[in-house]
């Protein structure tokens, strides 16, 4: 059977050599960073530990919620209703029911009407591929109007993408709005969402744990300088000098790193990678002593507000998780040339409490228990006009021994760990059919823990 080596060790490529190594694969992982999980890994606060950025399922999340049924931690899944918040000319409204919607002071009746007919066409259209030819701006203003688009939508959009938000597809805002819609919809019309307790890490934990059980190699501080297809081998190059060889090499970093990463790659494989438009993200944790608004998430359209958005994780996960205390996320993403990124943490701390300060006048500098900055350059790969046919990363390249898996290869969906999780599965399945002959695949899509820790051949 084919040995590989996976290139980064964030929730993907472990997803990935999971399944791998279900169908018979030997899987070795480097990750360059101490611990895996990258977007998913847990960060310190205070005496707590969290994870580094906000995240949430929904019941609708399948792929998700199977693996975590496969490594024995679904019962640490738990469920709540949620409330969502708009903050708009300095003043905070809910938007969490039908009736906070028609109060909703800033838009008309009619701009209400057609808002609630974009939400819906979006959250019911099948076939998202044709909406890749029309940037988001052009499609919400043909079926919100100028007004709703120019008053609620526009702000979204400046604050979700700065000056990207001109390149955005139509069906990247699609998956936006469906997958706030599926809450609603999967939570008896409800927003719902469910968390892991004790975060991520829990879910990591278990997912590494399992992995090592069951045969596969993970190498942690293991940055990796170049990825070669020679004739008989794939060779991974560390930046420690050490060199790897296997079968084949999978590579899960973000496209132009991979470009960088795989300097064999053709020129046009190399500019195709390179095209992909990316987000980044800059977050500032904060434990307070007092709950803000109550609101799981509150949007921003307020000008001045550094930020996009409050996450105030506590409204759905019990306080007492974190001594009592509220958990506030304040993301701000960023386009790849964005000036945050050279500023320092103090000087992003100090804006960004200033500006929580701003939307909350009642909240005071002795509430700020502890903060804790994270920053990852390459969050979100940006669904751009005509993406599916011009920039997605294909599996496959032009070196037979190299192949791509990374979350680019996402073109309509928003990143979550769902998604993630979802990507992995159906490239295993693809990389199985090319490498395996007919007569010696496994196939094990979704085994039980048993079979897990019984190994792959029974």
């Amino acid at each position: 059977m084919p040995n590989v080596g996976i290139v980064g060790g964030g929730m993907l490529g472990l997803t990935l050599a999971l399944r791998l190594r279900q169908r018979g694969f030997d899987v070795t992982v480097f990750e360059a960073a101490p611990s895996a999980g990258a977007l998913s890994s847990p960060a310190s606060i205070g005496p707590h530990t969290c994870d580094r950025f906000h995240h949430v399922m929904l019941r609708s999340d399948r792929q998700l919620r199977r693996l975590l049924d496969e490594l024995g931690i679904a019962d640490r899944v738990h469920w709540g209703v949620t409330r969502t918040g708009f903050h708009v000319n300095g003043k905070l409204h809910s938007l969490s029911s039908s009736i906070d919607f028609l109060r909703f002071p800033p838009l008309s009746l009619i701009d209400k009407g057609r808002l609630a007919l974009t939400i819906l066409r979006a959250a019911h259209l099948r076939n998202p591929l044709p909406l890749e030819s029309m940037s988001a701006a052009d499609w919400l203003l043909r079926w919100s109007g100028r007004h709703a688009y120019e008053n609620f939508w526009l702000p979204l959009l400046k604050a979700k993408l700065g000056d990207n938000y001109t390149n955005a597809s139509a069906a990247f805002i699609r998956a936006i709005v469906a997958r706030r819609f599926e809450a609603r919809r999967t939570g008896m019309k409800r927003e719902m969402f469910g968390y892991v307790q004790g975060g991520y890490r829990v879910m990591l934990d278990a997912l590494c744990t399992h992995l090592t059980d069951f045969g596969v190699q993970l190498e942690t501080n293991a940055a990796v300088a170049r990825v070669s297809d020679g004739a008989d081998n794939a060779t991974i190059m560390l930046k420690d000098g050490r060199v790897r060889t296997f079968d084949h090499a999978i590579v899960t970093t973000p496209s132009p790193v991979t470009a960088r990463l795989c300097p064999q790659l053709s020129d046009e494989e190399r500019a195709r990678l390179e095209k992909v438009t990316y987000q980044g993200i800059t977050c500032l944790s904060v434990l307070l002593r007092r709950p803000l608004g109550g609101f799981y998430i509150t949007n921003i359209a307020t000008p001045g507000i550094p930020f996009t958005a409050v996450i105030e994780m506590t409204a759905l996960v019990p306080p007492e998780e974190f001594g009592g205390h509220t958990l506030v996320y304040l993301p701000r993403y960023l386009a790849q040339d964005d000036s945050y990124w050279a500023l320092s943490d103090s000087t992003i701390r100090n804006r960004f409490l200033a500006g929580l300060g701003a939307m909350y006048p009642r909240l005071e500098a002795n509430d700020v228990v502890a903060c804790e900055i994270s920053r990852l350059r390459h969050a979100l790969a940006l669904s751009t006009q005509n993406y599916s046919r011009d920039i997605m990363p294909p599996l496959a390249t032009s070196r037979p021994r190299i192949l791509l898996v990374n979350s680019a290869q996402i073109a309509h969906g928003t990143l979550n760990v769902n998604e993630t999780v979802a990507l992995a599965n159906t490239q295993a399945e693809r990389i199985a059919a090319r490498l395996i002959p007919r007569d010696l695949r496994v196939h094990t899509p979704w085994p039980g823990r048993a079979a897990m820790h019984a190994g792959i051949d029974q």
